[in-house]
């Protein structure tokens, strides 16, 4: 018996299977060969020599620039305004006035009148000691001075700035003692007592 085969079988369709017709297999393309004084053959190699690849010169030197700048910062900030650039001064003189200032942070401000000011009769007066006490037990001493109109002396630091919290001037009494008039004042204007 001979077979002849239809039309649809000769073209190779099959009538037990689907319509679709089989995917084309594609071969993956070949990736290209590089030499090694070829740029592109360090940037397709990766394992275990991956940490011997240069990295980006451009973030190194953003990152540097940005540690420096943070540094300088802090330098600048800490020299301004808590770094004293005077320290271990002392002052003579007569406490004029002190007081309690401030809305948040409290701080004893008062007005010293200096001794060498007083006495100098070749110049102009010039200023007051103009200073903040931040510690309450200085400013006790120095309020018992004004009342008693003694002559004081107070040890100090002066910084570049001010802070809310140190007060509104730049002077910080940091010790008072009480001074004799008779070491600072000539004879003549020593008190009888």
């Amino acid at each position: 018996m001979l077979i002849i085969p239809d039309d649809d079988e000769k073209n190779g369709n099959d009538f037990f299977e689907s319509d679709e017709q089989p995917a084309p297999v594609v071969k993956p393309a070949k990736k290209p060969t590089y030499q090694p004084d070829d740029p592109a053959y360090w940037e397709e190699e990766e394992g275990e020599w991956e940490h011997l690849r240069p990295q980006s010169s451009t973030k190194i030197w953003i990152w540097c620039g940005g540690a420096i700048v943070v540094v300088l910062l802090f330098i600048a900030i800490w020299l301004r305004y808590f770094s004293p650039y005077v320290e271990d001064a002392t002052q003579y003189g007569y406490v004029e006035n002190i007081e309690r200032r401030g809305s948040i942070f409290k701080t004893y401000e008062g007005v010293l009148i200096p001794y060498k000011e007083l006495m100098d009769t070749t110049r102009i007066y010039r200023r007051d000691f103009i200073f903040t006490a931040v510690n309450e037990s200085i400013a006790i001493k120095l309020k018992k001075a004004q009342f008693d109109a003694r002559p004081v002396r107070v040890g100090y630091k002066r910084y570049h700035a001010t802070v809310p919290w140190r007060g509104s001037s730049n002077i910080v009494i940091i010790s008072v003692d009480s001074a004799r008039p008779e070491r600072i004042l000539p004879p003549e204007y020593t008190p009888s007592l």
